[in-house]
């Protein structure tokens, strides 16, 4: 499992897919709210005057010299939920990327958002 700490210090290193893809840069982390791990990140993809951020699972992701190696092909994530580089994630959008991704979304108890941006 990828701690906290580490993936926080990659952030601007790629992100690239099972075969070695390049996806694009790790922009931010967003951890789960009830167990403070890293669940998603986000990337940087783009030409440079349509650039946008893709949300990624951490699932299954290894951490390599340089990069982060993460279970989902280049072209699934490239289509995934994503939003501008100076937008913020609402709540309304996050089961969007669980189901886009086949995962289960589960909300607090007291309806509290899955995702927190560290």
């Amino acid at each position: 499992m990828i701690q906290a700490a580490d993936i926080r210090e990659w952030r601007t290193h790629d992100v690239v897919d099972p075969k070695g893809h390049k996806i694009g840069v790790l922009e931010a982390v967003y951890v789960d709210t009830a167990t403070d791990e890293p669940a998603v990140v986000t990337v940087l993809t783009g030409l440079p005057t349509r650039r946008r951020l893709v949300f990624v699972p951490l699932d299954k992701a290894l951490l390599g010299p340089d990069y982060v190696k993460v279970s989902y092909d280049r072209n699934q994530v490239r289509k995934a939920p994503s939003i501008g580089t100076d937008d913020v994630l609402p709540a309304e959008q996050e089961p969007e990327i669980f189901e886009y991704y086949g995962l289960a979304y589960q909300p607090g108890a007291g309806g509290e958002r899955q995702l927190a941006r560290r």
